[in-house]
């Protein structure tokens, strides 16, 4: 098993975990616990320090590995979507837009803002022309 397949399983592992009740509930338990003995330590400096230099150290550690998993689930959803794309009738220059610049997709973003307000406009139409045949139909 090669680093990165270590590394990964490891970060989607950690996760799964991290994201559960149970885990929730543990970093609760933790505070609570660190909360219960600060009379003990007279809610002095060191007691502080202790649970912000773990709760830091976790925060920064999680941010890669968090990151590390919604990378690769992006990825894959790109690669869903991409296959979505190419088996129905859109058109295929919508393929691999994550990798255009940002004026790029500007430009495809506004032009199905476009699109779409032509195609509410059509249906508004639609629904005065049928209001005016439901008003002729009643009298």
């Amino acid at each position: 098993m090669t680093r990165q397949t270590a590394f990964r399983r490891f970060a989607e592992a950690t996760a799964r975990y991290a994201g559960r009740p149970a885990a929730f509930l543990l970093a609760v338990l933790l505070i609570v616990g660190w909360a219960a003995t600060g009379p003990i330590f007279h809610f002095n400096d060191t007691w502080q320090l202790v649970i912000n230099t773990g709760t830091t150290i976790i925060t920064f550690l999680m941010v890669f590995l968090i990151q590390s998993t919604q990378n690769r689930d992006t990825a894959a959803l790109q690669i869903k979507l991409d296959e979505l794309i190419c088996s129905s009738k859109a058109h295929n220059a919508l393929l691999n837009l994550e990798n255009l610049d940002d004026q790029q997709l500007e430009r495809i973003r506004r032009h199905y803002a476009r699109l779409a307000e032509s195609a509410r406009d059509d249906l508004s139409r639609f629904e005065e022309v049928e209001e005016a045949a439901r008003e002729q139909a009643r009298r």
